[in-house]
């Protein structure tokens, strides 16, 4: 079996140094669609987005965790853990989540810990929950929980896991905002670490079941983030404290996202879909906890 599930829950946790620095943090942001505002009239030089891209007034949007240090991402790093072994076609990244301990430095060093932690059954497919835990000589940084959903290998009689749907937001969103993307943004974002070639090759991209190249769920993910900080945080990327999120749909370059936020108590629920496909969804079950 391509999946052993004991195997791969009682591997090793793998450590390794990471380090980023200013450079990163900010090709990261330009890639999420930093000094573009479709909403401001000279969005590069506006003093809000320069807050993401000029390193005199940088500060660092929690999302780029997920990219620091440039490795490998949890989807593609998962799969190289003890008792995984599959074909990379058949990989989709299933959700996201992200606990921030305090706020992101603009340039650290730190140890990055991997392990499988969990390991589940749907059946037509598994799914492999990869944590990194991340830690500096000050301590925990951050959390990050990657769902690696793998098509066809499943039906083992494993555990299938919790539900991840969460009943829908009520009444009308208090804030809906709409982020056009680039039709090279993939070929940007993927400069921060991720060289899936499901993001820039053709040929691959329809391997894989797909009319063309699609953007990374994670560049949707922080595209989202940044857009419910700039809307109801304040612009204040230290009052975010965990993000999470459920891929529901593909999106690709040079579509358009509506998302629309719904306040709460210390929460803003999100859904996010794709404007030009008649809103069909593309973030699901979508919490931003905060203070």
């Amino acid at each position: 079996m391509p999946i052993d599930a004991a195997k791969a829950l009682a591997a090793e946790p793998r450590s390794g140094v990471i380090t980023w620095d200013h450079k990163d943090v900010q090709l990261y942001h330009l890639g999420i669609g930093a000094g573009a505002h479709p909403d401001k009239d000279s969005p590069a030089t506006d003093p809000d987005e320069l807050r993401y891209t000029l390193e005199s007034r940088l500060h660092v949007l929690p999302s780029f965790a997920t990219v620091a240090g440039g490795g490998k991402p949890g989807v593609t790093g998962g799969l190289s853990m003890p008792g995984v072994e599959v074909d990379l076609s058949r990989v989709l990244h299933g959700g996201q989540s992200l606990t921030v301990h305090r706020p992101l430095p603009v340039a650290g060093t730190a140890t990055a810990t991997d392990r499988i932690a969990a390991v589940y059954d749907k059946g037509t497919a598994a799914i492999l929950v990869m944590r990194t835990e991340v830690a500096d000589a000050d301590g925990p940084l951050w959390t990050n929980d990657a769902r690696i959903f793998v098509r066809g290998e499943g039906g083992w009689g494993g555990d299938r896991g919790p539900s991840r749907s969460l009943d829908a937001p009520s009444g009308e969103p208090d804030r809906t905002v709409e982020r056009p993307l680039r039709g090279d943004q993939a070929l940007l974002y993927r400069l921060s670490g991720d060289w899936n070639p499901l993001h820039a090759d053709p040929e691959f991209a329809k391997l894989a079941g797909f009319e063309r190249p699609i953007l990374h769920g994670l560049c949707t993910y922080g595209i989202t983030l940044k857009a419910v900080v700039d809307t109801l945080l304040g612009g204040d990327v230290t009052r975010v404290r965990s993000y999470a999120t459920r891929f529901a749909g593909v999106v690709y370059p040079g579509e358009t996202l509506r998302i629309r936020m719904w306040r709460g108590d210390g929460a803003v629920r999100v859904a996010v879909s794709a404007v030009e496909r008649r809103d069909v969804p593309v973030l699901a079950d979508t919490v931003v906890q905060h203070v």
